[in-house]
């Protein structure tokens, strides 16, 4: 699958889904198009991970650059991490991560960021305008 990101609308928000491998090749892309957005004048963004099927320490770089520069814009970012992932839920791994979640979390969560990050398991409850419970 190649990487590719698209970009949407709903309501305030702008919406980047991406698709694919994010790495070190790819990442640059996906900052761009993050730059672009705030570049617009839009401070309140949703990324869409649903489909990234690989993440390495450059796409975690990305979106910690991205959480740093939506917050000094006063604005907000969230992302969406589908309990199952792209790969349908299954690991790549080994077979004890069962239930881990998309690979995108698995790997923030490993790093120990996953907690600087507003999650949502799909675009209708991140563009919701009440705070996820704890």
């Amino acid at each position: 699958m190649a990487f590719k990101v698209t970009s949407d609308g709903q309501g305030e928000w702008s919406v980047l889904q991406v698709a694919g491998e994010l790495d070190l090749v790819t990442s640059p892309m996906l900052r761009q198009r993050i730059h672009d957005v705030v570049a617009e004048g839009r401070h309140d963004l949703v990324l869409d991970l649903s489909e990234v099927f690989f993440c390495d320490s450059s796409g975690v770089g990305v979106l910690i650059a991205a959480r740093r520069l939506i917050r000094s814009c006063q604005g907000r970012l969230r992302l969406i991490l589908p309990a199952g992932g792209a790969d349908g839920g299954t690991s790549r791994g080994s077979e004890g991560e069962r239930g881990g979640g998309s690979h995108v979390n698995r790997v923030l969560g490993a790093l120990g960021v996953r907690r600087l990050f507003d999650v949502y398991p799909d675009l209708a409850a991140a563009v919701d305008e009440e705070p996820l419970s704890a």
